[in-house]
């Protein structure tokens, strides 16, 4: 891309997909997340919770990681967390403490996911966006689950 094109939510939607699909060829729940910046990408994740036997692996608790190591501060108030399904509280939380910017989700996480719960949880002046690339999110938890079930 040229320093003119403008990245949209969905590019950056499509790069959490592709760390979500890391997550399901390493046999976890399919969910990416990346943190953005001024146009570029300072933080990466996907689930972990299997691999490394940690319940808080989640893939925006890596990426929210991942961008404060990079710019060397806890707060990340200039930032956009871009994640393939609806946060849980946990995450919701983390976000808040970090002061995100933004939150941008794709598919609805209407069982486990922070709306279930609160929409006061993410900090005040974050801004959230809800169903970017939302069929593709959707499709590939779906077809994560419906490929356990056929396991069993």
């Amino acid at each position: 891309m040229t320093n003119d094109s403008i990245l949209t939510d969905e590019y950056f939607m499509r790069q959490a997909l592709a760390e979500a699909r890391r997550a399901r060829a390493a046999g976890e729940i399919p969910i990416g997340a990346v943190v953005v910046l001024a146009g570029v990408i300072i933080g990466r994740g996907y689930n972990q919770t299997e691999q490394l036997h940690d319940v808080t692996a989640h893939a925006e608790m890596l990426a929210l990681t991942a961008a404060a190591n990079y710019l060397g501060n806890k707060y990340l108030t200039h930032c956009t967390l871009y994640v393939t399904v609806e946060p849980c509280v946990m995450c919701a939380g983390a976000s808040a403490w970090a002061q995100l910017g933004g939150v941008v989700f794709g598919a609805a996480e209407p069982k486990t996911g922070y709306r279930r719960h609160t929409l006061g949880l993410l900090h005040p002046r974050t801004q959230v966006r809800a169903g970017v690339c939302a069929e593709e999110c959707t499709a590939l938890m779906q077809a994560f689950f419906q490929d356990k079930r056929g396991a069993v």
